[in-house]
């Protein structure tokens, strides 16, 4: 493992072996990351792709507020933003009251496998899926996803109201099958 100093100067200067290694260390976080937003293994590597290319060509404007990283996951999911937005279907307003417990859903969740949740995340319409993303799992606030993708809060808020409904029906679905399941097998 590199130190990120010498990795980001070797970049800078334009060093082939030094972006290579930048590459190996952090391409398969960075596709973990690709992975959520996209509904393919293929656009996520195609993301991952586009990502290091501005990586490498945005290196010497890095300045170190945040980690290495941290700044290239940000060049990540900007990217996979901008990979979706031509795709992004964004549905109707909805009633953003409609809440569930969070507690709740994050309990029906420890149940399942990372590759599972996956599998449930990519499932979902392009937009819900990356304002889920951005909101659920990156913390972005409903206020900066609209400014980041193009949509007002509320829809945002909307949308994410809409992912949160379709994964809970995916997940009692793939209950109903799991007990199912478990009972034709004794």
């Amino acid at each position: 493992m590199f130190q990120d100093e010498d990795l980001i100067e070797g970049c800078k200067n334009g060093d082939k072996r030094t972006q290579r290694r930048l590459y190996e260390q952090y391409s398969s976080a960075l596709m973990s990351v690709a992975c959520r937003y996209s509904r393919t293994e293929e656009d996520a590597r195609d993301i991952v792709q586009e990502s290091f290319i501005k990586i490498f060509k945005k290196i010497g404007t890095f300045r170190n507020e945040s980690s290495l990283k941290h700044w290239m996951r940000r060049i990540v999911v900007n990217t996979a933003i901008n990979f979706q937005r031509s795709k992004l279907y964004l549905y109707p307003m909805m009633d953003v009251n409609d809440m569930y417990d969070l507690k709740e859903e994050a309990m029906a969740l420890s149940d399942y496998s990372f590759q599972e949740l996956l599998n449930l995340l990519q499932r979902l319409p392009d937009g819900c899926r990356v304002i889920f993303n951005l909101y659920a799992i990156e913390g972005y606030k409903h206020k900066e996803i609209a400014e980041m993708t193009g949509v007002t809060e509320g829809t945002s808020k909307s949308q994410f109201s809409r992912a949160r409904k379709l994964l809970k029906a995916m997940i009692e679905e793939s209950e109903i099958e799991r007990y199912c399941y478990a009972k034709e097998r004794g």
